[in-house]
């Protein structure tokens, strides 16, 4: 009977490293290909589709500003009383915003600054549609007074006021607020920009932001449609169509009055 020594075993060469090594590196290159072109994808899109660092307050205070003391200033008889409350209050909002989000930039998402932002906004509304309808009825009725130039004041401080409400509804909705737009969250935009269209006619770094909202409001309540800007939402067209019905009523009754009084 005759036995057979067994081989001892032998260890693994430079080839079979190297063919290993090989293989864990493509495994390894695989595991990376999907993040690389994630964020090769996040790259290429436009500002206005990314995370972006949010915009900053100056503009629509300023607007706010404004909105205030239009509505301090005009007569009695065409607010709420008392004739002081809702500019306060709008004041004390307009406060309350600033010390809650102290930065100079809008750059997070909180349920109570949203909540304070759209009460804000519907306040402005409130108080400027109050004034409006006393405006239309003295109208009708023909107890507005005989000035023509206090008339046609009075009306258009309406009328800018209306123009900065509606502009705070657009910048508040579009694509979920401004800070929902900072961060890139909602990609489907309710109002389309031309420079949302056509590559090379802005900035590499632009993106929508308070001013030109209120250019679309400042067009659509001067020519009664969209002009450059396309609603493309529902809640966009029905908003919009209801700026262009009340600037279009507004401005027809204070121009055929004031010409009335002046002739």
């Amino acid at each position: 009977m005759t036995t057979h020594d067994t081989p001892p075993p032998q260890r693994p060469g430079p080839e079979h490293w190297a063919e290993l090594l090989q293989v864990r590196l493509e495994r390894i290159e695989g595991l990376l290909a999907p993040a690389q072109q994630a964020s090769e994808s996040e790259s290429e899109r436009p500002a206005w589709r990314r995370r972006t660092q949010g915009e900053q307050r100056w503009a629509v205070m300023a607007a706010l500003l404004v909105a205030v003391w239009v509505q301090w200033a005009l007569p009695e008889r065409l607010t709420i009383h008392p004739h002081w409350l809702l500019p306060v209050l709008e004041l004390v909002m307009m406060a309350a915003l600033w010390v809650a989000h102290p930065h100079r930039r809008i750059e997070y998402r909180s349920r109570l600054l949203r909540t304070l932002g759209l009460l804000l906004a519907a306040t402005v509304s409130l108080a400027n549609g109050w004034s409006a309808v006393i405006l239309v009825r003295d109208l009708l009725h023909g107890t507005e007074g005989s000035n023509a130039v206090a008339l046609l004041m009075t009306g258009g401080g309406i009328w800018l006021t209306n123009v900065i409400a509606f502009s705070l509804w657009y910048w508040e909705w579009d694509r979920g607020g401004p800070a929902a737009r900072a961060l890139g969250t909602h990609q489907n935009p309710d109002f389309l920009f031309p420079q949302m269209q056509q590559e090379g006619i802005a900035p590499e770094d632009w993106e929508p932001q308070y001013m030109d909202y209120l250019y679309v409001a400042l067009t659509n309540a001067t020519a009664f449609s969209p002009t450059d800007t396309m609603p493309l939402s529902r809640w966009a067209k029905l908003l919009m169509s209801v700026q262009s019905t009340i600037s279009l009523l507004t401005l027809a009754l204070i121009i055929a009055r004031a010409v009335n009084v002046l002739k």
